[in-house]
């Protein structure tokens, strides 16, 4: 009797378990069910010593759809990004500068030492690798990995960041956490809505900060006034710090870095057919996580009167395949258009990097969701499987979209190697109801690819008031 009563329990509570968990995943899918999608922009942001960073709202629908946040780092010349690791992976796009970052990825030996000091009055300093970026990177931060950024350009560095939060390395919540390793963030500068779940993560202190001072001095070994520093005693405030004197870092020289690594990326690309790597590539030190989009040579297509299309998935950078992401970089000249498409297996995050397009996305009911300008600083969702498509303003359109797959696939509507293409002229005529010439005609009528510049240029006028 008490092994019945405990199965019925036990059948009962996996039950209970299986409708919680559909009612759940029901749901996550309503999150998509999009009758209208909106353009957004940041709606708030913090001021800091050193810089800016603004924040996209992430209770915004079209983020919760896709599992991401998003803000934007504003690095003034000399700013240093103070050292801190998030519970989410990052893809950071470099939309304009250049300077070093840093990666601390645990079990991996400090290889980069300074020259020994003449006089010998204190050790060598060993540190890990630090990296160039310039603009046009995507870097990729594994969750966890404690990371800095520094500005030694002549302009400010601006980085657009995504968080994934339903990566599943994040077993917190679905709002993005950063922990600071050192600094102050408190007393910050805010302006806009400030109840924004994001910017709470720049509200608190240091981790460092809620330990005891006599603790950190046993811990590291240094007195007590050094134990107060670590506390967080008259450190300078804010997340972005101005550092007074250059930095001091054992760095290799650019010729011979960049050489370095353009080597390797290609000996990667060249083996993009023999699997995931050759073993060295994957190990956690020494892992590429840093490439540029930017680089024409790397195009997928290219239409030298319409644009070009550069992919970024785990073929050209493998550590993509452990965080699941993947990105595509696109430009558009003038009134030129990205034909018809879907994407199988991914949601699509569009940013606008220059310029301006006319963007429209079609859903599973055949209805227009969105049809307006996307403009620079400006995003919007093409949620999985939503026909899209773009053509760019009298200024010409260039984006960066970041994709949650690491090999996201295109389906194009249009042009060649379209799924128009791919159906028989009888297909299309029966369901069209027209003749065969004129189905083979329109089958036939465009062999370009994905990018295209269209029969007849649109007058500004006229732009405008289609997206009016």
């Amino acid at each position: 009797m008490a092994i019945k009563l405990s199965l019925i329990i036990f059948t009962s509570l996996l039950l209970i378990h299986s409708c919680i968990a559909r009612q759940n995943g029901l749901r996550e899918q309503q999150e998509c069910n999009f009758e209208r999608i909106n353009a957004l922009q940041p709606s708030s942001s913090i001021e800091s010593e050193g810089g800016r960073t603004e924040f996209f709202n992430p209770d915004q629908k079209q983020f919760r759809c896709a599992g991401v946040a998003f803000l934007k780092h504003t690095i003034r010349q000399k700013g240093l990004f103070v050292p801190s690791y998030t519970n989410s992976v990052l893809m950071v796009f470099v939309e304009q500068g250049r300077g070093f970052y840093g990666l601390v990825i645990p079990g991996c030996a400090e290889t980069f030492q300074s020259p020994q000091d003449q006089r010998g009055d204190r050790p060598r300093d060993r540190h890990q690798r630090v990296h160039r970026f310039k603009k046009g990177d995507m870097l990729i931060i594994p969750a966890g990995v404690a990371h800095w950024i520094y500005n030694n350009g002549d302009q400010d560095v601006q980085l657009v960041v995504m968080f994934d939060t339903t990566n599943r390395v994040n077993q917190l919540d679905s709002i993005p956490q950063r922990f600071f390793v050192l600094g102050n963030p408190q007393g910050q500068k805010q302006q806009g809505q400030q109840e924004q779940p994001l910017i709470q993560q720049f509200q608190g202190d240091s981790v460092l900060k809620a330990f005891d001072a006599e603790s950190l001095v046993n811990a590291f070994k240094v007195n007590s006034e050094m134990g107060r520093k670590l506390n967080g005693e008259n450190v300078k405030q804010g997340h972005i710090i101005i550092v007074e004197k250059e930095l001091q870092l054992e760095i290799p020289d650019r010729q011979h870095q960049e050489g370095e690594e353009e080597e390797r990326q290609q000996e990667q690309e060249q083996g993009q057919g023999k699997g995931r790597g050759n073993g060295i590539e994957e190990t956690s030190c020494s892992v590429r996580i840093r490439t540029n989009l930017d680089n024409i040579d790397r195009a997928d297509f290219y239409n030298p009167q319409a644009g070009h299309l550069i992919s970024l998935n785990s073929h050209h950078l493998p550590i993509l395949a452990d965080v699941r992401l993947s990105a595509e970089r696109g430009h558009l000249r003038k009134h030129a258009i990205l034909a018809p498409h879907w994407v199988l297996n991914a949601h699509s995050i569009i940013y606008a990097t220059n310029g301006e397009a006319r963007i429209q996305i079609v859903n599973n009911q055949g209805q227009q969701v969105f049809n307006e300008r996307l403009q620079k600083g400006q995003l919007v969702l093409v949620p999985q499987n939503f026909a899209v498509m773009i053509q760019a303003g009298s200024q010409g359109f260039r984006w960066v979209s970041f994709k949650t797959n690491d090999n996201a696939m295109i389906t194009p509507i249009a042009g060649r190697g379209s799924v128009f293409r791919g159906l028989p002229v009888s297909v299309l005529a029966n369901i069209l109801q027209i003749s065969e010439e004129q189905a083979s005609n329109l089958k036939y009528s465009n062999a370009e690819t994905m990018l295209f510049v269209p029969q007849r240029q649109p007058r500004a006028e006229n732009f405008v008031r289609m997206l009016v």
